[in-house]
């Protein structure tokens, strides 16, 4: 078999340009899942009625099922519950027409979530109570005394984690062609389809999938050497 590099290496800038897609999926999830997560882990650590069960449980679904099942459940109910609502609701929208990105962002960040709430758990879990008992006694508040003492305490240890959760997520992004968002593995499959190059249209996912992650990795580590001098 003999490696078309032409179509490699045209399909390999061709999928970068949808490399926007990806880190854009990426990003949004995270700033949607960070707060959630947070608030759940929170919830379980002060054990707070109902929301402390609700939050195990939702965790533990999202944990326990498949990525690929989530992507399919929120694509195929989700638009049909929007819909429903809309023509209740008497909304001149087709909720059809909405861009399929959105629903990416909405699967993502639900299943970061549950993987964020047990890792801030575990890393508030980490710091010592005394230093939060101090803070209050020395008159700060109790967001003060998360803010300045426990949070940055917790992000360094949580931050190996943190890096792998992102890491993850990034190549999880791959699966989107499934909810037909064209990021780099859509892009790179469908260019890949008139002429059958799969094997070409795959090696270029790969090297840019290693080199995002590769980037990635050393971002946090290099974060994980700054906050600790700190």
């Amino acid at each position: 078999m003999r490696l078309d590099f032409g179509f490699l290496l045209s399909t390999l800038m061709l999928s970068l340009k949808a490399l926007p897609v990806t880190l854009t999926i990426t990003i949004v999830a995270l700033l949607v899942a960070a707060p959630l997560g947070f608030f759940m882990a929170l919830c379980i650590m002060y054990r707070v009625r109902v929301l402390k069960q609700l939050s195990a449980l939702y965790i533990s679904f999202m944990r326990g099922t498949p990525i690929v099942l989530q992507i399919l459940i929120v694509y195929s109910l989700v638009p049909s519950l929007l819909n429903a609502l809309a023509i209740r609701m008497g909304w001149r929208i087709n909720i059809f027409d909405l861009n399929p990105i959105v629903y990416a962002f909405l699967v993502f960040a639900l299943n970061n979530a549950a993987l964020l709430a047990e890792l801030f758990r575990s890393a508030l879990l980490s710091v010592d109570k005394c230093q939060h008992e101090a803070a209050l006694s020395a008159g700060l508040t109790p967001v003060q005394s998360y803010i300045r003492i426990l949070i940055p305490q917790a992000l360094v240890s949580a931050l190996p984690n943190i890096g792998n959760l992102v890491i993850n997520l990034i190549k999880n992004t791959s699966l989107v062609f499934l909810m037909t968002v064209k990021d780099i593995t859509a892009t790179a499959k469908i260019a890949a389809s008139y002429g059958y190059n799969y094997v070409e249209a795959y090696l270029d996912i790969f090297v840019i999938y290693v080199a995002v992650c590769a980037l990635t990795q050393y971002l946090f580590v290099w974060l994980e050497k700054r906050l600790a001098i700190r």
